[in-house]
């Protein structure tokens, strides 16, 4: 970023970019890549599993027969083709959506920034779980928000506590949520509490954005109805194809009803005018052919070991006052240990010592979070995931016994 000391625009730019920054995930990319680095940071899919063979095929098939229409600009709506084989797909798991309801977008990410658009206005109030998705809040950031916080338990959103603040006067322009596997905090949803949630909302009329790009990850768990299913009226349900085909072919989708998803594609073609037709068209060959159901499978079975490596690590070299969640699908497991210790501040020695993760304070809106971490265990093999978290524990118990030395010197 430019010294702005020195720029000579300084006096030019909008205000509202004065609280942009760069994501600090984003950030770690570059050490986290580096091969000698486990990287437990990024949630990036492990892409390898999925077969080349099996994807060039759908390639080749796309260019052979449909060269004409991938090569060329299409509808901002998306290709109807995939966004049918979407509605198919949610219909299965019984999530209310046709494909007059869907709009494809450039990847979730755009989809949360389009919402930010459509949504906010300079100091309006939005709902956010605490911890929440970076993703989300730097999307958001750039409309100017103020945020109403909910925390989250092992069962997801705490809905009493954004009752409370409801009834106590609080009126955000909508509640953003990440019922399944959430990220960074690895939770769900009870079923009780999505009961709860979709009556509160309904109650005080504040549309619920509900963001679930993990829902197929499950690993043991019995799947919960999605918000949608349970009041398509007033829930915005937000997905992406990221996760279980390939996030290189940066394809979201939203499903929402009619004046909701007009004001969306306006506001979305003024960015992007239309995604691109060739990742849509692979995408909806891809997931014509029910070999992608095995790829899904493989996957799962990947995350679910990694997850179990790192489960294991965790009890095996953390310190006991420490606590983390215990994901039943998903990336991510969320750390939190006693408050004397700064996850920011030690990162630079976590990476001194070959192992990344995201500190606490990059998922709350004012910074909060200061002793608490996100795993990402997607990624790394399970002998990786467990040389990283051992790293770390190593790290947090030498820091302890310097702690406590210090203590009773």
């Amino acid at each position: 970023m430019a010294d702005p000391t020195t720029d000579p625009y300084l006096s030019l730019y909008a205000r509202r970019t004065a609280g942009m920054t760069a994501s600090d995930v984003r950030a770690l990319f570059a050490v986290a890549s580096r091969p000698e680095v486990v990287s437990l940071a990024g949630g990036m899919p492990f892409v390898q599993a999925i077969p080349t063979d099996h994807m060039l095929e759908v390639v080749t098939k796309v260019i052979t027969h449909h060269a004409d229409t991938a090569l060329q600009y299409g509808g901002g709506v998306g290709q109807l083709s995939l966004r049918e084989r979407l509605a198919q797909l949610l219909l299965e798991e019984e999530i209310p959506a046709a494909a007059d309801q869907i709009v494809v977008t450039a990847g979730g990410q755009q989809a949360l920034d389009v919402v930010g658009k459509i949504f906010i206005d300079p100091g309006d109030l939005i709902a956010v779980e605490a911890p929440s998705y970076v993703g989300a809040l730097s999307a958001f950031s750039a409309y100017e928000p103020t945020w109403l916080q909910i925390p989250l338990d092992d069962d997801g959103m705490i809905v009493s506590a954004l009752e409370g603040a409801l009834r106590s006067g609080a009126r955000p322009k909508f509640i953003y949520t990440i019922p399944n596997f959430h990220n960074p905090a690895g939770v769900t949803l009870s079923y009780v509490r999505r009961q709860e949630l979709v009556a509160l909302a309904a109650e005080f009329g504040i549309p619920i954005i509900e963001d679930d790009p993990y829902r197929k990850l499950r690993f043991d768990a019995t799947p919960i109805p999605a918000l949608r299913t349970l009041d398509p009226a007033n829930v915005i349900y937000l997905s992406s194809l990221s996760k279980v085909v390939a996030a290189g072919l940066r394809i979201g989708y939203v499903v929402a009803d009619g004046p909701v998803l007009q004001r969306f594609l306006a506001a979305k073609e003024a960015a992007d005018l239309c995604p691109s037709n060739l990742t849509q068209l692979i995408a909806e060959e891809y997931l014509s052919d029910e070999r992608w159901r095995d790829n899904l499978r493989t996957l799962i079975d990947i995350y679910r070991g990694r997850r179990d490596a790192c489960e294991a690590a965790l009890e095996a070299s953390f310190p006991s006052d420490a606590t983390w969640t215990r994901p039943q699908g998903g990336f991510y497991s969320w750390v939190t240990l006693p408050e004397s210790f700064d996850t920011s501040a030690m990162l630079e020695e976590a990476v001194e010592r070959l192992v990344a993760y995201v500190p606490g304070r990059a998922f709350y809106p004012d910074g909060q979070g200061g002793h608490q971490l996100r795993l990402a265990y997607c990624y790394p093999t399970e002998e990786r995931v467990t040389e990283g978290v051992q790293r770390l524990g190593d790290l947090l118990r030498e820091k302890e016994a310097a702690t406590a030395g210090a203590t009773t010197a």
